[in-house]
């Protein structure tokens, strides 16, 4: 199934994508572009906010892209790896029997599968500014990322109800 059709299909049910992503085999491969294609929306998703602050404030705007691309794309890939790592241990200690790559891919695809979020949260912070919309679009992106998460995880260290 292409990718877009699994992202529409995890607001139906996270956990069904996620068996049937467990169930094509480990692949490091795709679990790492999972985590890469994510980085590079929430990249472009820092741009409109970032225009609207170089132009507001009179910043240059090649220097706050350079940091949000650094911080973006090159130290959040190292930070999610530690996040996915820690996820798994805390399943094992309360019974999962999944495996690290199980908990990676979870995190990782609960994150490409937040990104329409992520970019409407750009979107906001560009047209609108920092404010109430910002902050509830901020919001909507971190439930819905936590559910499919928590979700992924669960179905990815073996609980299947």
């Amino acid at each position: 199934m292409p990718v877009t059709a699994d992202i529409g299909a995890t607001y139906r049910g996270p956990g069904r994508v996620m068996e049937r992503l467990l169930q094509a085999g480990q692949r490091e491969d795709r679990a790492l572009i999972y985590l890469m294609g994510f980085c590079g929306l929430a990249f472009v998703a820092q741009l409109p906010g970032l225009s609207r602050q170089a132009h507001l404030d009179g910043v240059e705007l090649n220097a706050l892209m350079g940091g949000a691309l650094l911080g973006t794309v090159f130290i959040l890939p190292l930070v999610f790896y530690l996040l996915a790592a820690l996820s798994h241990l805390v399943a094992r200690a309360v019974g999962g029997q999944g495996t690290w790559y199980g908990a990676r891919l979870a995190l990782f695809w609960a994150l490409l599968a937040s990104t329409p979020l992520i970019l409407l949260h750009g979107l906001v912070a560009g047209l609108v500014g920092d404010g109430p919309a910002q902050m509830a679009a901020g919001a909507l992106w971190a439930v819905v990322f936590l559910w499919f998460w928590l979700s992924c995880l669960r179905r990815s260290e073996g609980a299947t109800t």
